[in-house]
């Protein structure tokens, strides 16, 4: 009795529907049964872009930077939640347990970093970048960058080799930066990506608009971009560099970010030796990038570099390595590497390795033969590693040329650490390379001299081995992509990657109006005086602009004298009977952080208990004219920033810390410090925690 096969839906305008026709039938990675059918036959692309950015765009663009981090963390609980699910689907893509906790926590964890990043930004829908520039004399005329979100849509086109990281680490950040996202999932792997997408709709977490998906080909959908959307593509670079010259991308100028597979390699340094960890470090690290994922990775290691008296030694190594690996069924525990993603892939894998062969051998593996634990290695698509030789880097193209997508890898000798530099520049661009070396020298040679062609450089060895997410291992906080080959592009980042989906606009005017604009108080704006001091005000009562002008305090020598004895800072400078011939310093002079601490004794409001619970730090904090004995200073002290927080229940445990219910928010002071001349001695930001009246 046949059992019908699932059409996949694909999530449109809000609607969950299927595409016409056959469609294409996606297949189980380890049995070759069918899983799925997907297709966007009769999909209505352009509806698609209007309605992400006709209803996903404007809800997402007045939130908050802060509104948006918090929805991403409430995401990343749901979707952890129903992780097992995820992990039953994975199997099918031919995906081991390891394999799918990089794919599904993986991709889970870009969403919690993302959310985290809302602590280094404000809580409005915009932002700015950098720092204001003074553009005249009396400091009355400035210029400054702001950041806003994009008005359109962020379409991801996405590989299949990870489908659940490849759309939550893209779709993290453009939803954090307030723009909606359309995401087309490679078809072959698309019914694990419809999973999740369920799950996210399902929740009703995301704003209508935020999210659609597309299970099958992306047809017509980039005729209908425009200057305001953004498209990401990961994949083959071939297949980039034709979606990256479509003429809707370069007639409207769409910012186009690719993150095409490159030929990353690994350094053995000339100092490392067999019987060294750093020996078994480097081994076991391809070995790693190799396996996980039957190598189906872009940051996999394909290109291995060693000293040509080494080479023979670290491929044996290499082997007894892969020997230990069990390849199968990922239902079975024992199993340490699945299948390729489908036969279509182990068939191009094959067509690769052998124009490998023009000038490499294979000295492991077989190109069509490999044992497989609880599977059948026909009807699955399974494939064993192979390791190639090549004895000629310096005149063989194919290495640095052709990329064999699974796990395949190619030693190759080198003389020099110079030649190894040499050799990691001819694969023209990758995403990550690392060196294992013990050696500083080495290290810095390396990184320095290879920089400019990698997006990436892991730096490994036994100190931190342990801790080292690997070569292979793309981090949210870190830039993903490289140039060349790689695509040119880079992703995640941290806030650098948020501001792909920003436009930023160079801002000028007074002081008083760039305030009033970014809701961030500019120096020589008007201040806010009514009488109350800020410290008596709550969070929610305080104004940016809010400013009291203390009243003035001697600098006496006694004064110097006794900050310099009660912190035991006796530099010359602050010592009254040095010699000041040949210094900056006429005489004595005050310390800087006495000065600060006068400021603070200055601004304070002091004697009662207010809505202040803490001093939270001082940034930026600059000392810019000497202070003398006999010198008053007075301060002008302004609400510059606020920035609220969520208040966070207790939990078992955590009884013990005070305060941790209390609703609070950050507030950045400006302080500066006058002169009697009324010339500034001193600027720094102070950073308090204010109560709340309310929690969020």
């Amino acid at each position: 009795m046949s059992t019908e096969i699932k059409k996949l839906g694909n999530y449109v305008a809000g609607n969950w529907i299927t595409g016409d026709g056959d469609g294409q039938m996606l297949y189980n990675a380890i049995t070759g049964e069918p899983v799925a059918i997907a297709s966007t036959a009769g999909i209505d692309m352009e509806l698609m872009t209007h309605y992400a950015r006709d209803r996903g765009n404007p809800v997402l663009r007045k939130m908050t930077f802060q509104e948006r981090g918090r929805m991403l963390r409430a995401l990343a609980l749901h979707l952890l939640s129903k992780k097992e699910d995820f992990y039953r689907i994975s199997a099918l893509t031919g995906a081991t347990r390891a394999d799918g906790w990089i794919d599904i926590e993986g991709g889970i964890g870009n969403l919690f970093s993302n959310a985290s990043l809302r602590r280094k930004l404000p809580d409005d829908p915009f932002s700015l970048d950098g720092e204001p520039v003074v553009l005249s004399k009396q400091g009355n005329f400035i210029g400054h960058h702001l950041l806003v979100p994009k008005e359109g849509v962020a379409i991801h086109i996405n590989a299949f080799n990870f489908p659940v990281w490849g759309m939550l680490e893209k779709i993290a950040v453009n939803l954090l930066a307030g723009m909606p996202a359309i995401v087309k999932p490679a078809t072959v792997t698309s019914y694990l990506t419809e999973a999740v997408v369920r799950e996210i709709i399902s929740s009703k977490i995301l704003p209508d608009g935020s999210l659609q998906l597309l299970c099958g080909s992306a047809g017509d959908l980039l005729n209908y971009v425009n200057a305001q959307d953004v498209v990401t593509f990961t994949g083959s670079a071939s297949t980039g560099q034709k979606l990256k010259a479509h003429p809707k991308i370069l007639s409207e100028s769409v910012p186009f970010n690719m993150e095409a597979d490159s030929l990353n390699c690994i350094v053995l340094g000339d100092d490392v030796v067999p019987g060294m960890p750093a020996w078994d470090i480097f081994v076991k690290e391809i070995r790693k990038e190799m396996t996980v994922k039957c190598g189906q990775k872009c940051t996999a290691i394909r290109r291995i570099f060693a000293p040509e008296n080494k080479i023979e030694d670290a491929w044996k190594s290499l082997f007894k390595e892969l020997d230990k690996t069990t390849i199968g069924n990922p239902a079975n525990e024992k199993v340490r590497m699945g299948a390729l993603a489908g036969q279509t892939q182990r068939d191009e894998l094959r067509a690769q390795i052998q124009k490998l062969m023009a000038s490499s051998k294979i000295i492991y593996g077989s190109l069509n033969e490999v044992q497989v634990t609880d599977a059948d290695a026909n009807k699955g698509a399974f494939f064993s590693p192979i390791v190639l030789l090549n004895e000629h880097p310096d005149t063989a193209t194919e290495p640095h040329d052709i990329e064999a997508f699974g796990p395949v890898s190619t030693f190759m000798p080198f003389k020099t650490m110079e030649e190894a530099i040499h050799f990691s520049k001819l694969g023209k661009g990758s995403l990550v390379s690392c060196i294992v070396t013990e050696s500083k020298k080495n290290a810095a040679a390396y990184v320095i001299g290879a920089a400019s062609h990698h997006g990436r450089i892991l730096v490994l060895n036994e100190a931190c081995a342990k801790e080292s997410t690997g070569s292979g291992s793309p981090l949210p906080m870190l830039v993903h992509g490289g140039p060349g080959r790689a695509g040119g592009g880079e992703e995640m980042g941290g806030l650098r990657g948020i501001r792909h989906y920003l436009q930023r606009t160079a801002i000028q005017g007074t002081p008083t109006m760039i305030t009033a604009i970014t809701n961030v108080f500019q120096q020589n704006a008007e201040g806010v005086h009514d009488g109350i001091h800020p410290f008596k005000k709550y969070f929610e009562d305080l104004k940016i602009g809010d400013q009291i002008i203390t009243e003035k305090r001697l600098i006496t020598s006694e004064l110097i004298d006794k900050f310099a004895d009660l912190s035991g800072d006796h530099f010359y400078a602050h010592i009254k009977d040095t010699d000041f011939n040949g210094t900056m310093f006429e005489q004595q002079v005050a310390h800087g952080y006495l000065i600060m601490s006068v400021a603070a004794g200055l601004f304070v409001d002091s004697f009662e208990k207010n809505p202040v619970l803490l001093n939270y730090g001082i940034d930026d904090l600059r000392f810019t004219k000497p202070v003398y004995p006999g010198t008053s200073v007075y301060i002008r002290f302004t609400c510059k920033e606020k920035i609220a927080q969520e208040t966070k229940e207790k939990s078992p445990g955590m009884e013990y810390v005070r305060g941790m219910e209390i609703p609070k928010g950050i507030v950045k002071w400006m302080v500066e410090i006058f002169d009697d001349k009324d010339e500034i001695t001193g600027v720094g930001t102070i950073l308090t925690m204010v109560e709340m009246k309310n929690k969020i």
